[in-house]
Formats: structure tokens, C-alpha cells, sequence
């Protein structure tokens, strides 16, 4: 499955500019195992927030590099050469375009994310 740069240029944006965001309260109302919104938007990139258990499928995305920081829990970024970078609370990592990786949470994970707005992703099937 790809999601392509136009659906992700056309997702919705939750808040306008101006608008003053509690970003504790919007991870604490959710109660999916999985939710990824856009926040809002900065030029041609935009602030995700990401609230989630368990993994996201190993994908890349090549032409955005992605920034994570991580709010709450613990994210695991595994990369494609065997690497795991292990973030907790208010660590960050910049992951460059074109790196295929996956996400994992230990447990519930809030994190944001700053990436291009039409950021196409490529989803790699791989055999652990």
C-alpha cells in the first residue's frame, strides 16, 4: 500500500494559523491504538501528532526527511542496516528522505513529527 504526496497534501489540518494548540490535551483524548493528524502547517511542512501502540510498517519516504520528538513512552525507529535508535521523552532524531524504517512504541507513544506536507510514503515489505 502507498499513500501517495496528493493524499497527503489534501489531508485535512485540524487548527489554522493563530490558533493557540494544547497539544497534552489533544494525546490525551485519544483513545484509538492508532492516530496520526495533522495538527497544523508551516510553509510547505507540518507538525503531526502521532498517539500509538505497537508498529508501523517499514516504509521510507523519498523526498522528505522527517523530524520525531517524542512527548511520551518510548518510540523504537529501526532502520533498514540493523540500527534502533531508542527515543524516550523529549529526545529527537531526524530521519533523512530516502532511509527505509519502521516506528514501534513501547506501550501508548505521543510524538510529533515535522515533515513535508505532500510527503509520499513507500511501504517496503520486508522478512524479519
Amino acid at each position: 500500500m502507498e499513500i501517495s504526496a496528493d493524499a497527503y497534501a489534501n489531508e485535512p489540518v485540524k487548527y489554522p494559523s493563530l490558533h493557540i494548540t494544547n497539544l497534552k490535551e489533544e494525546a490525551a483524548s485519544v483513545a484509538d491504538s492508532y492516530r496520526n493528524q495533522v495538527i497544523n502547517r508551516v510553509n510547505g511542512s507540518c507538525l503531526r501528532l502521532a498517539v500509538f501502540e505497537g508498529e508501523y510498517r517499514w516504509h521510507s519516504h523519498p523526498t522528505s526527511d522527517e523530524l520525531f520528538i517524542v512527548v511520551e513512552g518510548c518510540l523504537v525507529i529501526d532502520l533498514e542496516d540493523g540500527r534502533e535508535l531508542r527515543l524516550g521523552p523529549w529526545e529527537s532524531v531526524t530521519i533523512s528522505a530516502k532511509t527505509i524504517h519502521r516506528t514501534r512504541a513501547i506501550g501508548r507513544t505521543v510524538n510529533l513529527c515535522f515533515e513535508e506536507v505532500g510527503a509520499e510514503t513507500i511501504f517496503v515489505d520486508r522478512t524479519e
